[in-house]
């Protein structure tokens, strides 16, 4: 046994055994403010920039944060780190909080295997190991080998492995790598039977997979343009490309399949049919999920030629029975239906397979000539087998309240996996025979703690117009009946749902007596695209009254009370949390906002953020400008509010939301802070948005983020 892991261990027995580790929490009053010391915050310049937007003068005192390498904002980073880490690194907590995280982290973690020519490639991450490794097991019965180990490829573990693709036949493996958390990546192809690469090497790869043609020659994927400047990771990236990689040539003899110059927002999503007969282009447009469907005949060649041509609803491919495509779509369904498009008569011969239910369709699969598909039922996940012709089969059982995702296959296959997790429990990995729908754990992780010793609620909120939403709120069994300190988590955007998932911090805040709480907001997917659209552009007030009212709701249940009540969000979600707490600083005790969008009068003008207009809307256009500047969370503070007590997370390679949002906040916030409270930002380097970020850098970032909290709140964690 390590030292490192002794360490743990006897710190794991110091925060508390599991019996009594609810005994952790003692609630101070909000007083306890009175003892953080008062903060000298760090010097930030106010310059005279002001901009003017449909008539109406905006000041942007802090404009010159948003130049990340600049020597006064790098005076400025070093400074607030530095403020950042003398507050943390006081709370006497914090080691054991670190030490807990890092025993409660070190558990195996698998992917969702994949299948190709016998051959099954599945991730698998130790424990503590900084990124997750890729295996291959070669034949039924054998042990699995270690195919490609990202771990290594950097010094201090930021290199991830960002996607990969096995070749039909499984002989080779696409794969993409991304550093120090960027959304750039590199694609290199390995031979699986010897862990070797090939010569090939790809660049200015964003937001795309590989699309392998039927003999293997060569994939299809989509790039942009290679940057000029010492801006790239805050330009602009506009004029996707979709191309053909035959294998032994070189990047620059790369065919172009298909570009727009005239729609510089489109982007291009390739799939090669399982039977190589056709590449099916899903064109999309920022992050708007309506979709148009390119289609190529690679047999007979010719031209890209359009099925379906305009950006009418949503279309998502299935797969294909010779001519005829499945089709995932929310035409005319707005809680989505699968449905069949017949290529020799398109578009008008769209046929219902699965009809639109009452639960939201979120993804549909076909393995074994079955129908998987995967449904959402007030945001837990329902799976149903269906026949071809849409009849259905049988009910998926499912472990309990989570979610389900994975079921990837052929129609040859008879066979898929997929994993399940909840608030109480890591993903296993489930092998599913889909013609008997018989289903069996392949690889579930060993626990350090007891997930019987937990519960999830699932609760309805009645938010400001009455709209009906859910929150899921987990805790400790035997946690004392009373106000608990809470930590709530929202994010309501982009048709994304938030299910139950698994979250190592999440669980060391409720091992400690503390309530968990997650809302599902409108905006999200959770129950279709009418759901969507509800917290969208000049309705997107909605999704902060959602929040906000499920706040309430924990207050006026006796949950909690507002001095020990935190938010959290990330992205997306911290926008969600600098809105809510502008608008409520009263109902809040802490905000955790998180690489969170808080400028939305300039969200446009930086890499990939003009694709958010879809759902934000735009500050160009007059109406959805009013909206935004009604909420943005930059431009709503009031000097001499008391706000909650504050930490804001960001990094400095944060090439989607970049860092200067976050910059421009805190020092915003620092100086009209009118409380006791303290406002801290905690900027990370080499790293990005989140996707790759190393184990260890995630849990000394949880290791702050419940640091700040035991101490802001006025909570004693005992010894």
């Amino acid at each position: 046994m390590s030292a490192r892991t002794l360490e743990t261990l006897a710190a794991a027995v110091l925060l508390g055994s599991a019996a009594a580790s609810c005994q952790l929490f003692r609630a101070s009053p909000r007083d306890e403010a009175a003892r953080v010391p008062a903060l000298a915050y760090p010097r930030a310049a106010r310059v005279e920039q002001a901009d003017t937007y449909h008539g109406e003068v905006v000041r942007d005192p802090y404009r010159w944060l948003e130049d990340p390498d600049s020597p006064e904002t790098r005076a400025w980073i070093e400074a607030e780190n530095r403020l950042a880490r003398s507050f943390l690194d006081a709370v006497s907590a914090r080691g054991r909080i670190a030490a807990r995280l890092e025993a409660l982290w070190d558990y195996e973690r698998f992917g969702v295997p994949r299948v190709e020519g016998g051959r099954l490639f599945f991730t698998k991450q130790d424990g503590l190991q900084d990124q997750a490794v890729l295996y291959v097991l070669d034949s039924p019965g054998g042990e699995p080998r270690v195919l490609l180990d990202p771990n290594g490829l950097s010094p201090d573990g930021t290199v991830a492995l960002s996607g990969h693709e096995p070749s039909p036949g499984g002989a080779l493996l696409a794969y993409g790598l991304a550093g120090a958390g960027s959304d750039w990546q590199e694609w290199r192809v390995r031979d699986v039977a010897t862990g070797r690469d090939l010569e090939d090497r790809l660049l200015w790869i964003k937001f795309s997979g590989a699309a392998w043609t039927r003999d293997a020659k060569g994939f299809f994927y989509a790039r942009y343009d290679e940057p000029k400047g010492p801006r790239l990771l805050r330009d602009v990236n506009y004029h996707q490309k979709l191309y053909y990689h035959r294998l032994g040539t070189s990047q620059s003899e790369d065919e172009l399949v298909y570009q727009r110059p005239d729609e510089k927002e489109w982007a291009f999503d390739a799939t090669v049919t399982d039977d190589g007969r056709y590449l099916v282009i899903a064109v999309r447009k920022g992050t708007d999920p309506r979709r148009r469907i390119y289609w190529k005949d690679l047999a007979a060649g010719g031209p890209v030629t359009p099925l379906i041509d305009s950006f009418e609803a949503a279309y998502e491919l299935v797969g294909n029975d010779g001519p005829v495509l499945w089709l995932l779509t929310d035409l005319k369904a707005p809680r989505g239906r699968l449905v069949a498009l017949d290529t020799r008569t398109a578009p008008s011969s769209l046929k219902d397979v699965i009809p639109e239910g009452a639960d939201a369709l979120l993804e549909v699969s076909v393995v074994g000539d079955v129908f998987i598909a995967q449904h959402l039922r007030d945001a837990r996940s329902v799976v149903r087998l269906h026949r071809l012709d849409g009849s259905l089969l049988r009910e998926l059982p499912l472990p309990g309240l989570g979610t389900a995702t994975g079921f990837h296959g052929k129609r040859t296959d008879a066979e898929t996996y997929y994993s399940f997790a909840g608030f109480t429990a890591p993903a296993a990995v489930h092998r599913l025979d889909v013609r008997t729908g018989e289903s069996g754990v392949f690889r579930a992780p060993e626990l350090r703690f007891r997930p019987e010793d937990y519960a999830t609620e699932q609760v309805f909120v009645a938010s400001k117009d009455g709209t009906r939403l859910p929150m899921f709120i987990t805790r400790r069994v035997d946690a004392p009946a009373g106000p608990r300190p809470a930590l709530l988590h929202g994010y309501g955007g982009f048709n994304i749902p938030i299910t139950p998932g698994f979250s190592v911090m999440a669980l060391a805040w409720m091992e400690m007596g503390g309530l968990y709480a997650v809302a599902n907001l409108r905006g999200g997917g959770e129950y279709g695209e009418e759901w969507h659209q509800a917290g969208s552009k000049l309705r997107k007030q909605n999704v902060f009254d959602d929040f906000i009212a499920a706040a309430e709701w924990l207050v006026a249940r006796g949950r909690t009370t507002p001095p020990l009540l935190a938010i959290h969000g990330r992205s997306n979600g911290g926008l969600l949390v600098g809105a809510c707490m502008n608008q409520r600083p009263d109902l809040f005790g802490a905000a955790l906002p998180a690489v969170g969008v808080l400028d939305m009068l300039r969200f446009h003008k930086f890499t990939i953020g003009w694709a958010w207009t879809s759902d934000y809307g735009s500050p160009e256009d007059p109406a959805e400008y009013v909206a935004l500047r009604a909420y943005s969370p930059l431009h709503n503070l009031r000097e001499g509010v008391a706000y909650p007590a504050t930490l804001i997370t960001t990094a400095d390679h944060d090439d989607r939301v970049v860092p200067g949002h976050s910059f421009k906040f805190a020092a915003a916030l620092q100086a009209a802070q009118g409380g006791p409270a303290p406002v801290l930002i905690r900027i990370d380097t080499r790293a990005g948005h989140g996707a790759g970020k190393p184990t260890s850098k995630q849990i000394d970032e949880a290791a702050d983020q419940l640091a700040f909290l035991v101490k802001v709140l006025g909570v004693e964690v005992g010894g």
